[in-house]
């Protein structure tokens, strides 16, 4: 029979030429079978450094970024707003200063509002001041011989109130609050309200100045000390009860609170760099 057209008779050629050594693919398989049961020695990889570096910079919401944002912070805003201050107490009255602190006020609706407060020897003075243009905006005055009860403690609210504020306040009051009406109650720009609510300003921790200024225990200490004197140099009638100091939750009547939860979120009582607004 004839061999055209089947393989038999052909023998398999290889390629590998004489002299050529090196192992074929199937050669280096076969290989790695045997070696099985021997250990790998690891392979170096070689890596191209990088050009290129990274840095990590401040989270630009820690201070003291976030405290550029108010103006009470700016370097000389709180020297100018004592100096005019100083100035408007003595062309109006003869009274000595005994010490000045920035704290936030804390009306009946729950708002708040930066205020700086100056004790002197007879009276205290809440002040409303434009720190975007250096200002006095509004003076109220309270006469330390008025005042017959302070009282510390947490702040409280209703059940169904929107705006819980935590942490611990201070109230003062000069006038019983059973005797106000139903009308400046409800009304939140009354100014018949007869006590006041105080808490630490939010830039308290920015600088040992801040600190001192915006301590709520300093402030209520040197007020004290001062009420007291008031009322023994007093030549009118007064309280005879003298002044109360009680520890005691605040109750902040805000029943629903989305005027205040509005504008404290958007901090609407302080003087803030709001961009292309200002308040």
């Amino acid at each position: 029979m004839s061999t055209i057209g089947s393989f038999e008779g052909f023998q398999p050629v290889s390629l590998k030429q004489e002299g050529d050594e090196q192992p074929s693919e199937t050669d280096h398989l076969s290989m790695e079978e045997g070696d099985q049961d021997k250990t790998p020695v690891p392979r170096e990889i070689s890596r191209q450094s990088s050009v290129t570096k990274s840095t990590l910079l401040p989270n630009p919401y820690h201070q003291p970024y976030i405290s550029r944002k108010y103006f009470v912070t700016r370097p000389g805003a709180i020297e100018t707003a004592l100096e005019d201050l100083k100035g408007l107490i003595t062309e109006t009255s003869e009274e000595t200063i005994q010490g000045f602190w920035l704290l936030t006020e804390i009306d009946h609706w729950n708002n708040e509002k930066e205020k700086i407060l100056l004790v002197t020897d007879k009276t205290l003075l809440v002040c409303k001041y434009d720190f975007i243009m250096l200002s006095c905006v509004k003076v109220q005055r309270i006469p330390l011989s008025a005042v017959y009860r302070i009282c510390l403690g947490k702040f409280v609210f209703p059940a169904m109130s929107l705006d819980k504020r935590p942490g611990k306040g201070l109230r003062i009051y000069w006038g019983s609050p059973e005797e106000q009406s139903l009308l400046s109650r409800w009304n939140p720009w009354s100014t018949e309200v007869p006590y006041a609510t105080f808490t630490e300003h939010p830039m308290k921790y920015t600088s040992e100045k801040f600190l001192e200024i915006c301590k709520l225990s300093g402030f209520t200490s040197k007020l004290v000390s001062a009420i007291q004197n008031a009322h023994k140099n007093s030549t009118g009638s007064g309280r005879e009860k003298g002044l109360m100091v009680l520890t005691r939750p605040i109750l902040i009547e805000t029943y629903t609170g989305l005027m205040s939860f509005i504008g404290n979120r958007n901090k609407l009582g302080y003087s803030l760099a709001r961009g292309s607004v200002g308040f």
